[in-house]
């Protein structure tokens, strides 16, 4: 039984991200498809822990949208539309439209220290967008998706508000749990993937606000179609 540190709720609470995570990649790597349906105690023998942790990170998987919540069935992963995606990839553009325009203004305007560390910062996020832009090149989506949402998790950090980039975190991740049903149809994604991550850090390590917009519609415009074309709209 744990004691009066605290330690027990800690590991329960480590366990709890530790399901919520593996739940989350397994939505993403297409093994639990749209509208497929659990309960916490299935899942609690998969995993082979007790309820607690696992209602707590279904709960939490619930709360970022990934899953819905049946009182008399347990879960299900959420469905989403392409009218839903069109909304993220507008609350994307919005987000980052701001945040590159703080980055600009930022590099502009900085102490000469800080401007070496937001530099060395943004070259260990082009290291993260080189590896992303090779997974797409080869068509991994699996890969894709795993150094995607840090390099641009990674990114948003830079901008300073915990807020935005925790939001932005969470749109990135139901977009990929929407998309990725659909592009897992196609045989060959080699081409078929964005992959403009490290042309997007030079522009910022440039102080070009206004290439780094043009990138990302162009990337957004590109999903947009992509999937329009693969759900039929």
């Amino acid at each position: 039984m744990p004691g009066p540190s605290g330690n027990g709720a800690v590991t329960r609470s480590t366990l709890r991200q530790q399901i919520a995570d593996a739940l989350r990649d397994e939505v993403l790597a297409g093994r639990l498809q749209p509208g497929q349906e659990f309960t916490v105690k299935e899942i609690a023998e998969q995993y082979g822990v007790s309820a607690t942790p696992v209602r707590e990170a279904l709960v939490d998987l619930s709360a970022q949208g990934l899953l819905d919540a049946d009182q008399h069935r347990g879960f299900r992963v959420h469905e989403y539309s392409f009218a839903d995606f069109r909304g993220m990839i507008e609350a994307r553009r919005l987000v980052t439209d701001g945040m590159f325009q703080a980055l600009a203004a930022g590099l502009a305007d900085i102490a000469p220290g800080d401007e070496q560390r937001l530099t060395a910062a943004l070259a260990g996020v082009r290291r993260r967008g080189e590896e992303a832009q090779r997974a797409a090149n080869a068509g991994d989506l699996t890969v894709l998706i795993g150094y995607d949402l840090r390099f641009w998790r990674e990114l948003g950090a830079l901008f300073g508000n915990a807020y935005l980039s925790d939001f932005l975190h969470r749109l990135r991740v139901q977009s990929w749990v929407c998309t990725v049903q659909h592009l897992r149809r196609l045989a060959d994604l080699r081409g078929a993937l964005w992959s403009g991550h490290t042309e997007l850090v030079d522009a910022l390590v440039g102080r070009d606000a206004e290439t780094a917009r043009a990138l990302v519609t162009a990337y957004n415009t590109h999903s947009l179609t992509l999937i329009e074309r693969l759900t039929g709209g």
